[in-house]
């Protein structure tokens, strides 16, 4: 491992944690140079929801490779381009009543956010933006304006302006009504808050600390910004192409955003790939007036549209997620109550769980741990304390009852019980 010692930038950390040198992965499980397996738990930060080398993807990806079709396309008509978006239509928006343009902004979630904040920006002709407690967005400078965690933030070197943040559902443990002071202060000129362009909110937020927003409180925002005019953005680009259940996580509240940030496992096979959602009415871009020179990922759209041909012509995998999730609820939930020298409690949504330490040492603590007993698995919140579970969702009812017992293993070493 000297090589990336010696070469590679301190900027690495998840190879801190995770300190050996992996080669192959299938499914949920990587394998490093050693022949040692582990079970993943991480799920590339949510970029893996179908797993490594789904082999309903990768025959039409070599397939297109060994024709020598387009790989990079920037924004011109591709073949592989047009049959992703026509599946996209066909099987994504027009079943769920939704009408969206897609913008391709780059191959990342920042690219997604920084395109959907410009956008807004260029629709309302207003600068500020309203984000969240504890939201996190991306790393350049615009997705940072708007993200909550003080030492992401810091590392931008510059004062991050143009953007406030409100309190997040359940900021005040139910103390207080919800909006009360974001709608106080959109209605009180002497509040000092400059007039926003937009709203942007994760329907739970996964770097935050699987803070899931409930349903009522997702429409109540909703209804604010329809109130207020301001443009809503969801940020889907962790939570959606069913984390929690359905392929959109705001699907559950009954709201169409006027903006919607997708990447990670658009592809469905790890590859680079984003998207921007936009509603037609907004959709007032000039060509050429955000662009990437990434943006024409061909092979990902190919991966992309198998992905949806495979796992979306029917409910099965949302079904699988949502039971998938109440289990592992249910046994974060056994393991608090098996631990009672040690405050914790389950949080999250779908496959998007956490187990929330109040002792914040213990969140880096259990998941070394694990990784000792060859599970990955990776931790959220403002100071890591909590536990996060991003597994495939093409996981396995044995493969979910193996981690989840690791864990509670884990746990009872970390706490001594």
């Amino acid at each position: 491992m000297t090589v990336f010692e010696d070469l590679e930038s301190e900027v690495r950390s998840y190879c801190r944690n995770w300190p050996v040198v992996f080669d192959t992965a299938k499914g949920s499980r990587l394998t490093d140079v050693d022949g040692n397996v582990y079970l993943d738990f991480f799920g590339g930060a949510g970029a893996l929801n179908y797993g490594h080398n789904p082999e309903a993807l990768k025959k039409p990806l070599l397939d297109y490779m060994a024709r020598d079709g387009i790989t990079h396309g920037l924004d011109m008509y591709t073949v592989a381009k047009g049959e992703f978006l026509h599946t996209f239509q066909d099987k994504i928006l027009a079943p769920r009543g939704l009408e969206y343009k897609v913008q391709f902004p780059g191959p990342t979630g920042a690219n997604a956010v920084e395109s959907a904040l410009k956008l807004a920006r260029k629709i309302s002709g207003k600068e500020a933006m309203i984000n969240f407690t504890n939201a996190f967005h991306g790393m350049t400078l615009g997705a940072l304006s708007v993200t909550g965690n003080s030492m992401k933030r810091t590392g931008a070197g510059i004062p991050l302006v143009h953007a406030t943040p409100m309190p997040y559902d359940n900021y005040f443990d139910g103390k207080m009504p919800d909006f009360m002071w974001f709608e106080k202060l959109l209605g009180d000129s002497g509040s000092g808050l400059n007039d926003p362009a937009a709203v942007i909110v994760e329907t739970v937020q996964g770097e935050g600390g699987l803070n899931p927003a409930r349903i009522e409180w997702l429409q109540g925002l909703d209804d604010l910004c329809k109130r207020k005019g301001l443009l809503l953005i969801v940020d889907d680009v962790q939570m959606g192409i069913g984390r929690t259940g359905p392929f959109f996580s705001f699907e559950i509240a009954g709201i169409k955003p006027d903006i919607v940030c997708i990447s990670k496992s658009i592809s469905g096979y790890g590859l680079p790939m984003a998207l921007v959602l936009i509603k037609p009415e907004h959709d007032i871009w000039g060509p050429g007036e955000h662009n990437g020179t990434f943006r024409g990922n061909n092979p990902a759209f190919v991966t992309a549209a198998a992905a949806i041909n495979e796992y979306w012509s029917d409910d099965a995998l949302e079904k699988s997620t949502i039971a998938k999730g109440e289990r592992v609820e249910e046994a974060f939930n056994k393991i608090a109550h098996d631990t009672p020298s040690t405050e914790m409690f389950a949080k999250g949504r779908g496959l998007a769980r956490g187990l929330q330490f109040e002792n914040a040492e213990l969140g880096d603590k259990v998941a070394g741990e694990a990784f000792q007993r060859r599970l990955l698995l990776e931790t959220a919140g403002p100071s890591d304390e909590v536990l996060k579970v991003l597994c495939p969702l093409t996981t396995t009812d044995d493969e979910l009852d193996e981690g989840l017992a690791i864990i509670a293993e884990s746990v009872r070493a970390a706490t001594g019980s």
